[in-house]
């Protein structure tokens, strides 16, 4: 089929080699020349515009979008809609949050254009094993894509789960729960790191995976960290956030559902790109205060907490 990206990053441009390895003809347009370009050299069509990318696709034009959620979307959908037709697709493939996603659909339902979120995950091995994909829109809307879908996917990969909204709320689901997934890994192996077996990791992750009911890709993941760097030495334990876990919690509170481990999660990936808790230096403070206990100065040496 016939299909617009817009976007190549690292996933679009994964996702945009996917598709034409699997036959279909991708229009493709990014801010940087250099990505169209090379995204040609596999096999695109350039659109260094929307007007050129509207002007390349055959209708039924679908049109799927790479780019950061927030203004960059909002954007790039308000342009969309003057530039397409009533019955062409726009999908948003990135971590939209699930309300802002309903409210586009409510944007583009009045030009008559359909709008799909799609929840997508894979990361970077994407392009070799696929990427999961969770489509909330319409059924008509879903069965044009779905030969695109059939090819980004492995298989059983991609599913409707739902309207508008459904794609981008399963995925924010998705991200919650892999924060606490990767939180309880992190705390397993920092116990077995301190152990007084001198354990080693890689194989420790390297058994796990094969029959132990905590097997997993992520555990797949960690075993190959393991053995490039034993103790992860090379590696500074900052860890970011790129938004779908805090949205995880507001949703979980506007619910009152109990969401405990994943919220812990989330507050973990907080306190490790602090440098020097201030909460840490009011508890020194106060046990100094209370009971006399010594404090350390920030000039001793010591590892700031």
């Amino acid at each position: 089929m016939d299909i617009g990206m817009i976007g190549l990053g690292r996933m679009g441009a994964n996702m945009t080699q996917r598709l034409l390895q699997g036959g279909h003809r991708v229009v493709v347009t990014d801010l940087n020349p250099d990505a169209i370009a090379d995204a040609v050299g596999r096999g695109a069509v350039a659109a260094p515009t929307l007007d050129d990318m509207a002007g390349e696709l055959t209708p039924r034009r679908a049109v799927w979008m790479m780019v950061p959620a927030g203004q960059p979307v909002q954007h790039t959908v308000d342009t969309l809609a003057s530039k397409l037709s009533p019955g062409d697709i726009v999908v948003d493939g990135g971590n939209s949050n699930y309300h802002d996603s309903m409210r586009r659909a409510e944007q583009l339902r009045a030009h008559r254009i359909e709008y799909v979120d799609a929840g997508v995950s894979g990361g970077i091995w994407g392009l070799e094993e696929g990427f999961c994909i969770m489509a909330g829109g319409s059924d008509d809307a879903f069965a044009h894509l779905e030969p695109a879908l059939r090819t980004l996917a492995p298989p059983d990969g991609y599913a409707h789960v739902g309207p508008s909204g459904a794609g981008h709320f399963t995925k924010m689901i998705h991200n919650g729960i892999e924060y606490g997934m990767m939180a309880a890994y992190g705390e397993g192996f920092e116990l077995l790191a301190g152990s007084p077996f001198e354990l080693d990791l890689h194989q420790v992750a390297a058994l796990w995976n094969h029959g132990s009911v905590v097997r997993s890709w992520l555990l797949e993941l960690t075993e190959r960290a393991f053995e490039r760097d034993p103790r992860l030495e090379r590696i500074r334990g900052y860890v970011d956030d790129s938004g779908e876990g805090r949205w995880t919690v507001e949703e979980a509170i506007d619910q009152g559902v109990p969401l405990p481990i994943i919220t812990l999660s989330l507050m973990r990936r907080f306190s490790s790109r602090q440098e020097m808790s201030f909460s840490a230096k009011v508890q020194a403070a106060l046990r100094n205060e209370f009971g006399g206990h010594a404090v350390r100065t920030a000039g001793d040496g010591a590892t700031p907490s």
